[in-house]
């Protein structure tokens, strides 16, 4: 009950900045989860093939890691992170405002990268600042930022559905022609690359294509209105620039410091606040990627310290770079045969995948209050590895396609957060785990993506549920090696054995 007081007591004293992040992440989510339900219409309006779109994914999720690396730059001085953060999430709303006039595919993949950018700055920046606000209690906090992201993410397809086309805009033959109401026909049309081969990159305009005018016009209505939802967040951002007195039109209250400092006053006597104005000492493990290989971080560490980041962060590759994927062509594979679900049904698949991960991150929010993140983890990988295995058996029923969905979404959804709170709680704040992290993430999301597409492309869908047992498997066996390191690494013998995380006790008996 104490704790609980205490984490409300907190939560009161940061009420405005934390409100704020958590709608930075909103943004993030919106961002993310568009591309699947859109895919067909974009492909309309660009005029391009599968395999040249793919690089529209490509793009954003290599730039995603590179703002997720670059973003640790604005972490120093508050002014800094709130800066970034308006630019970033104005930055998204922009990108929504001119996707309908993107007519090449290479133009459209230019302002995605751009979002990319901005997805990765806010990814890194958030989750800093609530780590340092919070430190051994974030777990509760970084729940509800990724509902956010959820939330966002939920938000975006079912925006986008009422305005997707469920005409043929691809080239059709006379006997393509006759059967055009067909959904499986279209499907196969859609997908089939047998076009792209005579097809360059270029705003030619294939035959039997519609205009360009017309071949985005209804789905534009969709990225406008995901503009303007979006916009009071970079607006929020500037209200808390305007508290904190850090605009320029506003003198500045005293010096740039991340709002973590203050937590630091509430344990100390009342004469040290001046220490205040110095550089905090107990935070670098949140340097950003660059400042992290420096040879001074590494002095002394051993040989776990390094262990516990590659295999925390080789988890977090497998495990969203599995739900990037699964988002992203969830929708393609249910649209293919065996299935062959009809295009305007399969739109629902992607909403009902991340509607299922915001349902778990707001499920998430009090569990992690009782249950230790290493905990969550486990039960998490573990349920990843099994949905994906009954999808595999049951491949050709529609229903259990639906049923997996939701239950992966459920299974993905605290993944990142609990990985966090707990690999941070294992390194005690030192080190560079939430950079490490973020970065491990965003290289899941990119290079997933477009393996997955690639082996969907040329294997068939069947690849896309065997694909999922095999990273599910590795993301298991990677966490297994992280309990492991645990186990090794300096001062665990010395932890409560509440604080042990599952699995630990039957590690020692094995070991005894």
């Amino acid at each position: 009950m104490g704790c609980d007081v205490r984490v409300s007591g907190l939560l009161r004293r940061n009420l405005q900045p934390t409100l704020t992040y958590w709608s930075v992440f909103f943004s993030f989510g919106l961002c993310i989860a568009f591309l699947g339900p859109t895919l067909l219409d974009l492909r309309c309006q660009t005029h391009s093939s599968l395999p040249q779109i793919s690089w529209v994914f490509f793009s954003q999720q290599l730039c995603l890691l590179l703002g997720s690396a670059l973003g640790g730059v604005f972490k120093r001085t508050l002014a800094q992170s709130l800066w970034a953060l308006f630019t970033s999430s104005l930055a998204i709303s922009l990108v929504f405002a001119a996707i309908p006039f993107c007519r090449n595919v290479k133009v459209l993949a230019s302002v995605m990268a751009l979002a990319g950018l901005a997805m990765g700055c806010i990814d890194t920046v958030a989750n800093m600042q609530l780590v340092r606000i919070y430190q051994k209690d974030s777990a509760v906090f970084l729940q509800v930022l990724h509902f956010f992201v959820g939330f966002g993410a939920l938000l975006s397809p079912l925006i986008a559905d009422p305005f997707l086309s469920e005409a043929n805009c691809l080239p059709t033959n006379s006997t393509d022609n006759s059967t055009s109401g067909s959904h499986l026909l279209h499907t196969s049309r859609v997908l089939g690359h047998h076009h792209a081969a005579a097809q360059p990159w270029s705003n030619q305009t294939l035959p039997g294509l519609p205009s360009q005018d017309a071949a985005g016009t209804r789905v534009s209505y969709a990225f406008w209105i995901m503009a303007l939802i979006n916009l009071p967040v970079p607006m929020a951002v500037l209200f808390l620039l305007s508290k904190e007195r850090l605009l320029t039109c506003c003198p500045q209250r005293r010096p740039l410091l991340l709002s973590a400092d203050e937590l630091a006053l509430e344990t100390q006597p009342p004469e040290k606040e001046d220490t205040a104005s110095l550089p905090p000492k107990s935070h670098s493990g949140h340097e950003d990627l660059f400042s992290c290989c420096q040879r001074k971080n590494f002095k002394g560490a051993p040989s776990s310290f390094f262990a516990i980041h590659v295999t925390a962060a080789l988890v977090l590759f497998m495990t969203d770079g599995l739900t990037g994927a699964y988002s992203a062509f969830v929708y393609s594979y249910a649209v293919e045969k065996p299935l062959s679900v009809g295009h305007k049904v399969a739109g629902y698949l992607p909403s009902l995948f991340w509607g299922f991960i915001t349902l778990g991150r707001l499920i998430s929010i009090p569990i992690s209050s009782r249950v230790k993140p290493a905990t969550m983890v486990f039960v998490n990988v573990v349920g990843v590895v099994v949905t994906f295995l009954v999808l595999l058996v049951f491949s050709y029923n529609v229903v259990f396609l639906f049923v997996g969905t939701a239950s992966l979404g459920l299974f993905l959804s605290s993944t990142f957060p609990s990985m966090l709170a707990y690999t941070e709680d294992i390194l005690q704040y030192k080190g560079c785990a939430t950079t490490v992290l973020v970065t491990g993430a965003g290289i899941g999301e990119m290079v997933l993506q477009m393996l997955v597409g690639s082996i969907f492309q040329a294997q068939g869908s069947y690849s896309f549920l065997v694909c999922g047992v095999i990273f599910g498997c590795l993301a298991f066996t990677f966490y297994i090696l992280l309990l492991f390191f645990h186990r090794m690494h300096p001062g665990f013998s010395s932890a409560p054995p509440q604080d042990k995380p599952l699995g630990m006790e039957s590690l020692e008996r094995y070991q005894r």
